[in-house]
């Protein structure tokens, strides 16, 4: 039996000795590897914080002590420790355990997270609340350096600082978020990092005296004593102890006993603490030490991989790509995402014209506004599911002046294994009742180089284009894009169906499937959502039965409820309901939420026997 085998509990963990926290460490690497090759799920990051976990629960106790993971990406090794080994097979399977924290998973998990930056501010209430009832847990928030950077957590942090309230935040210092970290924050870390006055000098007084033979307790003493004193003259936590922090740093984050015990440390400092660890992203597996950005995260090697396939993300990065050439105005922006949007090639050819600001949603915003009010065209590549962190600077600093800014919006849509708080299915419902924007969807690449095109040389407003996590067609129709106009691809006279975006080819099956019961459809491809084509939909509705919207979206506030509101026909709306849409593949999650095309013929045939 392993040691990782022996482990349901932090309990357990704790009845190892130090001789054995090396093999341990070891196993769970070895697990990691084996099963998130297999199932998917984020690798690199996990790797490299197995020491930095095990020494969190050698030295608190959990549950009682609160660990709140910042994004929570990182949290493997923590479920690893906290009895859930067994249901490692069903990591962000349909079902199965989730890739991030969840309290409704376990009682070791403090806070759902998803998100960067999050961390810290739902910490600091976690420890509020704790004082207020006169609590005596510890709270700890484990946080990335490039989460660090992102505006909530420096929000954040100005307020713990001040705070004086009992809270431990520990940094994990791998120089990654996704890829390379970015900006002053950044820089900072990098200058407190590289210092090794404290480092060398500690190394040589422990040499020193462990060569006089065996510690007693005068000797454990004056180490201690010495070792404090050269922290106190030459590490410095600079804007954190500014801010209000006791910084205990830099620890070497795969250090266990090192780890542990600057921990206990920290339970005994009666105020704000910062403890800066470093580590190495990807530890323990050569090819994502040395790859880092490109293990972390990892496909499910279960799937069936197409011959040959093209994504949106591949589409854009070409198209932008090109378009950088034809147009000196264009400028491209992303938060921490450069290679995951397709910026690469853009970012080498153009560097004066790209700006990566790190996990900054909000700040790439209103940057890109102002750059749109300096009469440069900013494109701003970001994730559905992050976007709506921007939400006001979208509609304030945007959409209010009518300014001419791009958003280029991946993953748009159900995006599948990640769950709840990655599943882009939101964007429609707020983005469609802001003044000015416009919003466009395609269906094939075509119809996308086509919008991106429109979107960038001639359109003079906010725009924004969604489209999925998904492979797609080079071309599934020839008509080419009009902006404002849908096309009508198939005529019948007893059902109207408007889909937008990936929706259309589902409306395509449903519509051949229902043939069968001897209904014939209308399919029609919005392609411009908002403002929709108005005419099209009233002339072709006027004509059948029923008009039905089809959105990868939720039904509130979509563009079901908009075209409702602005015609006056008996309209079904088929759309995500407004519960949450948990993990599975993106198949699975269509077909339970009968958005598949036989969920949609079967509510289309139901709603039209009611009629």
């Amino acid at each position: 039996m392993t040691y990782l085998d022996k482990i349901s509990s932090p309990e357990d963990l704790k009845k190892l000795t130090s001789e054995n926290y090396g093999e341990l460490c070891d196993e769970i690497r070895e697990f990691l590897i084996d099963n998130v090759m297999r199932t998917g799920g984020h690798l690199a990051s996990n790797l490299g914080v197995v020491e930095l976990t095990v020494a969190m629960h050698l030295a608190f106790d959990c549950p009682k002590d609160k660990f709140v993971f910042d994004v929570g990406h990182q949290s493997y090794v923590h479920k690893l420790l906290t009895g859930r080994k067994g249901r490692f097979d069903s990591l962000r399977k349909f079902g199965g355990m989730s890739g991030f924290p969840k309290t409704s998973e376990s009682e070791y998990d403090s806070f759902n997270v998803g998100h960067a930056s999050t961390s810290i501010s739902a910490a600091l209430g976690l420890a509020r609340a704790r004082d207020l009832r006169g609590g005596n847990e510890n709270i700890v928030a484990l946080i990335g350096d490039g989460a660090l950077g992102g505006g909530m957590a420096l929000e954040a942090l100005n307020d713990a600082g001040i705070s004086k309230t009992k809270l431990i935040i520990i940094i994990n210092d791998n120089q990654m978020s996704i890829g390379k970290n970015v900006g002053g924050l950044s820089e900072h870390l990098s200058k407190l990092r590289i210092r090794p006055s404290y480092t060398k000098a500690k190394g040589s007084i422990k040499d020193f005296l462990y060569s006089k033979g065996k510690f007693s307790e005068s000797i454990a003493k004056t180490l201690k004593a010495a070792k404090d004193k050269i922290k106190d003259v030459t590490i410095h936590g600079g804007v954190f102890e500014e801010l209000g922090f006791t910084y205990l740093g830099i620890i070497d984050g795969h250090d266990i006993e090192s780890l542990v015990e600057v921990f206990e440390h920290a339970k005994d400092i009666d105020g704000p603490v910062i403890i800066h660890t470093f580590t190495k992203k990807g530890m323990g597996y050569k090819d994502a030490e040395e790859h880092p950005d490109l293990f972390h995260g990892v496909a499910d090697n279960s799937s069936v991989k197409a011959e040959k396939t093209i994504t949106y993300s591949s589409a854009f990065e070409k198209t932008i790509y090109n378009i950088g050439f034809e147009n000196k105005n264009v400028v491209a922006i992303t938060a921490a995402m450069k290679s995951a949007c397709g910026l690469d090639e853009f970012a080498k050819a153009f560097p004066d014209r790209f700006f990566d600001v790190g996990i900054a949603e909000q700040h790439a915003v209103t940057m890109a506004a102002g750059l749109a009010m300096g009469n440069i065209t900013p494109v701003v590549c970001i994730y559905s599911t992050f976007l709506q962190r921007a939400y006001d600077q979208i509609l304030h600093d945007v959409c209010l002046q009518n300014l001419h800014v791009v958003f280029a919006i991946d993953r748009a849509g159900v995006v599948g294994e990640d769950g709840e708080t990655h599943q882009g299915i939101y964007d429609l419902s707020y983005l469609s009742h802001m003044p000015n924007m416009m919003i466009l969807s395609p269906t094939c690449i075509d119809e996308f180089e086509q919008m991106l095109k429109y979107a960038i040389n001639e359109h003079t407003g906010p725009v924004a284009i969604r489209y999925p996590k998904s492979h797609v067609s080079k071309r599934r129709v020839s008509n080419s894009f009009i902006p404002r106009v849908a096309e009508v691809i198939s005529i019948g006279e007893d059902v109207t169906i408007v889909a937008e975006g990936r929706m259309v080819e589902c409306a395509l099956k449903a519509a051949e499937l229902m043939k069968v019961s001897g209904i014939k459809s209308t399919v029609i491809n919005l392609r411009t959502l908002k403002p929709f084509d108005k005419n099209c939909i009233e002339k072709y509705a006027s004509k059948s039965n029923l008009l039905v919207t089809l959105e990868d979206n939720i039904k509130t506030g979509g563009i079901g409820a908009l075209i409702s509101s602005e015609t006056n026909f008996n309209v079904l709306n088929i759309g995500y309901n407004d519960g949450i849409l948990f993990q599975g593949k993106q198949e699975e999650l269509l077909k339970a939420n009968k958005l598949d095309y036989h969920g949609v013929a079967e509510t289309i045939i139901s709603r039209i026997k009611e009629v």
